[in-house]
């Protein structure tokens, strides 16, 4: 289902484009959600998959890179500590940074959960060949990024 608006061609083609987007990243994102433990909510997920991958980070970091307000991020780290699976140290030289670690307990909790989330999402996407996938996240980062192509240098529109 498009757009109902009734604007210029650039602002209904631009609003189903979303609307397409949109619709399929929360279908994907609830099928994945499904399969989480009740006991995790995706955003906990998300900081736990970054510090395994990143390795410890500033809380402010983590923000930016799970795309969480400061405030919104606190309440995660706050939860997930209480879990026992992250710990939060204060910079010594500058108290207002705290880095954000795993414990061993929250190293092996998303060490065995991480496959299968990456199970359900390469299912998920296997909707796409792996060119349509390249494809996908290139535009999403380029949506993401706020970046127009340089003449000449983009696929023409082909409608």
């Amino acid at each position: 289902m498009g757009t109902h608006y009734q604007g210029t061609k650039a602002e209904t083609d631009a609003l189903n484009a979303y609307i397409k987007l949109m619709r399929a990243a929360e279908s994907v994102t609830a099928r994945s959600h499904a399969v989480l433990p009740k006991e995790i909510t995706l955003a906990q997920f998300g900081v736990l998959e970054a510090l395994l991958h990143r390795g410890p980070l500033c809380q402010g970091e983590l923000a930016d890179k799970l795309l969480k307000s400061g405030g919104n991020l606190t309440l995660i780290v706050d939860n997930l500590e209480k879990a026992g699976w992250v710990r939060r140290e204060r910079n010594p030289d500058d108290r207002r940074f705290i880095t954000v670690s795993l414990t061993d307990a929250g190293r092996t909790y998303i060490s065995g959960l991480f496959p299968k989330i990456a199970a359900s999402l390469a299912q998920e996407f296997s909707a796409l060949s792996p060119a349509e996938q390249f494809t996908l996240g290139w535009l999403c980062r380029k949506l993401g990024t706020g970046r127009r192509p340089v003449e000449g240098t983009a696929a023409q529109n082909p409608g």
